[in-house]
Order: structure tokens, then sequence, then C-alpha cells
């Protein structure tokens, strides 16, 4: 019989290396010329450099090479899908194992804190007026791309805390709030001011320079299906943030089910666990190995005892004022029938944008997403846009660097508009 894992909702699910094992992993590393590691990363974190200064004990020269490309350097090195990027490319993969590059990314930004290393720098005397809209991913990394190119820059936040999908989204376990602090304090240390508690209109953006929008995705995405609207349903979105505001006050119920397959669907389903819930499953359409998810995720699942069923779509939920039970169809059997009994259902099944036209006369796509060139250029001139805004959800690394490339769009037409 497995081993049931037993742990907190806050305590970190991985410790990282220590001194000597962050040596010894660097200098696995085959210093390759063409390095294909750095090639693998969507932001530009540039691997093979920080592991070359690790390996040869430069660990302040590590995280200034993640930080001068990622500004969201120990935030990626929790939730960054590497199996998938840097660490499929490495070089070893084709000898042994690959370079744990997450773990080393990881312990560069954790010496940078215990040391209170500084490792950014922006120039003091700032011009112009940009405004960033939502104080996600995106709108961080290009807020901290303008600044270091000497732009006053304001990000504009609904919420009370910055970070968005990684405040309030990713269970702490994975994301510890502290690694999101942190690295929010480096953006400010750029001289970033922060608005909070404000819902940005189109005219309250109307005297900046350039406006980027970066404000993700927080509208509920359910299921039109029989039951929706009865008590104990969440959207994912809602979930999580009320989880992640009362901490372990917040009661998710004693069987929880949780519909989907990504990686918000497994930090659901840990955050129940958690919580208290005492029965909690994952239930997906499709199969495991079709799952979009991160499957070192879904094994921490199941070692938490979280049971996952596959080829399972909802068709009704069922109750009397209060969910107790989920009725499932076959996804491809269409024969199939299952019933669950549950006291709380979240379906983790994507999030849908907020009217975006509310901040500017954008061009939308039929999703209600903002339809920005890769560059993050968008219909109106000033008006920049990426992130999940744009590409309808992808990780949070491809966050960072949609709002670098959004950045240096924003930088080119400042300058020939000659703010600069």
């Amino acid at each position: 019989m497995s081993k049931v894992v037993k742990a907190n909702y806050t305590a970190e699910a991985v410790a990282g290396f220590t001194h000597r094992t962050a040596m010894e992993e660097a200098a696995r590393c085959l210093l390759c010329y063409d390095a294909p590691c750095s090639k693998g990363c969507p932001a530009g974190t540039d691997p093979a450099k920080f592991i070359r200064s690790i390996r040869f004990r430069n660990v302040k020269g590590a995280a200034e090479t993640i930080r001068e490309n990622n500004v969201l350097g120990g935030t990626c090195a929790r939730v960054c899908p590497y199996d998938r990027l840097c660490e499929e490319a490495c070089s070893r993969c084709g000898i042994d194992k690959p370079i744990e590059i997450g773990k080393l990314q990881r312990y560069a930004i954790e010496q940078e804190e215990v040391f209170g290393m500084k490792t950014l720098n922006a120039p003091e005397k700032k011009v112009g007026n940009v405004a960033c809209v939502g104080a996600g991913p995106a709108s961080l990394a290009c807020a901290a791309e303008l600044a270091k190119a000497g732009y006053k820059v304001t990000v504009i936040e609904k919420e009370a805390k910055a970070g968005g999908v990684l405040t309030y989204g990713i269970v702490p376990s994975r994301l510890p709030q502290a690694v999101v602090d942190h690295d929010i304090a480096q953006v400010e240390g750029l001289g970033v001011e922060f608005k909070f508690n404000t819902k940005s209109t189109a005219d309250d953006l109307k005297d900046y320079d350039a406006v980027f929008i970066g404000a993700g995705l927080w509208k509920a995405n359910l299921p039109q299906i029989e039951g929706i609207d009865l008590d104990g349903v969440y959207a994912a979105v809602d979930f999580l943030k009320e989880a992640r505001t009362n901490g372990e006050k917040f009661a998710p119920g004693k069987k929880v089910l949780v519909v989907g397959g990504g990686d918000v669907t497994v930090d659901c389903a840990v955050t129940a666990k958690l919580l208290g819930a005492e029965d909690v499953k994952i239930v997906y359409r499709r199969t495991l190995e079709e799952a979009p998810g991160n499957m070192s995720e879904f094994h921490y699942a199941l070692s938490l005892g979280i049971g996952i069923t596959t080829g399972m779509a909802p068709a009704a939920v069922k109750g009397n004022g209060k969910v107790e039970a989920v009725e499932f169809a076959g996804f491809r059997d269409e024969a199939a029938k299952l019933t669950l009994s549950a006291d709380t259902i979240v379906f983790a099944t994507g999030q849908n944008a907020e009217d975006m036209n509310a901040l500017a006369d954008v061009n939308l796509t039929a999703k209600g997403t903002i339809d920005a060139a890769e560059d993050g250029t968008t219909n109106v001139e000033n008006v920049f846009a990426a992130g999940d805004i744009v590409n309808g959800g992808k990780t949070v690394v491809e966050a960072v660097a949609a709002g670098k490339e959004a950045a240096a769009s924003m930088i080119a037409y400042l300058e020939k508009k000659g703010v600069k």
C-alpha cells in the first residue's frame, strides 16, 4: 500500500538545495558552448550562465543573471514547468538525467534574500508616465523592464496585494507568499509605484503616455449544466482566492470534487486536502496522459491521497439547495455513467476575461481577450497588452516573457514620441 503524505497548507512541499548539494548539482553541468537549456527558457533567464556562476562559487553573479532577465526569478523557480522547457533541452538528458535547473535557480534567489544582495538597478531620474493595469506576472515583468529603462511606472491593481494569480491563485505549499513578496520587492526597488484597491477605467488612463493591460482572467467559466447554481459549486478562481485570503479559516467541505486536468485543478484539489477535506477527487474528461497539467503535480496529489478519475465529464449537479452529488457521463464512451457524492465541486475549466473595453477601445477576440500582436501592440497606438488577457492563460514564465516583449515595444513607442 502506498504511503499517504501528511502536510499542511502553508508548508512548502519540495525542499530546496543546501550549499553543498547546489554545488554538486552545478558541477554536473557540461558547460555547453551553445547551451540548449538557455534556448529553452521563454523568459530568457539564461540557465547556462547562472549555473556556471554557481559552479564557480559566484552566487551573487548567478542571482544577478536571473534577476536581470526575469524579475520573478524566485516565483518561476517554484512553478515553472522545467521538465518541458530548459531541463528537457539539457544536454545531460542523453547521458543520465538533466541538471535540476529549477532548484539551482531557487538556490541562487534564496541566497540573494538571505544575504540581502542588491541585484537590480534603475536610473533614479524617471521620465514619462506609464501605467500597467493589473499586478500579475506579465504586468510586473513589463513594469520592471520599463523602470530599468528609466520610465516612471505606476501599477494599478484592483486587489489589496500585488501578484495576481501568484498571490490569489497558486497553493502556498507550491508557491509560498514570502517568495512572491520578495520578487515584488525587487520591482518596487526599481522605483515602480503601486496603487491597490483601484479599479481602472478608460477615463483614469487617458493622461498616461502609454498603458499596458495585463489584467489576467478572473471571470468564472462554469459549464451550463443542471444544478450549477447550487450552494457548494465553485469556479476554481473563486475557490483558490477564498482559500488564499482566509487560509486555514476556510472550510472547503468534507467531500470535494475538482473537475479539470491542468495545474489549477491540482492546486484546487491540494488546497482542499490541506485545509481539511476528508475525501478529494479529481475528475478529468480525457486520459491523464492528455492532461495539460504537470505530471509531477499529479504525483504530489496522489501522494496526499487524492483520487484521480479519467474519461468522465460532468453532466449534472444534484442536491436540495446545496451540492449532494454529481453525475458524470463518459466523454468518449457514451454508455459510461458515474455518480459521486460531494458537498463541494470546483470547476477548474478555465476563466474568461472581464470587459476590457472599459479600459480602452481595443479590439477583442470572440472569447473576449484582447486582440494583440506578439509584441504586445494593439489597434490603439499607446495601449499594449500581454499575458493571460491575450493568450487565454498559459504559464507564469510565458507571461513574464510576453510582458518583457510588450515592454520593448512600449519603449520603442515612447522613444519615437520623444518621451525619453
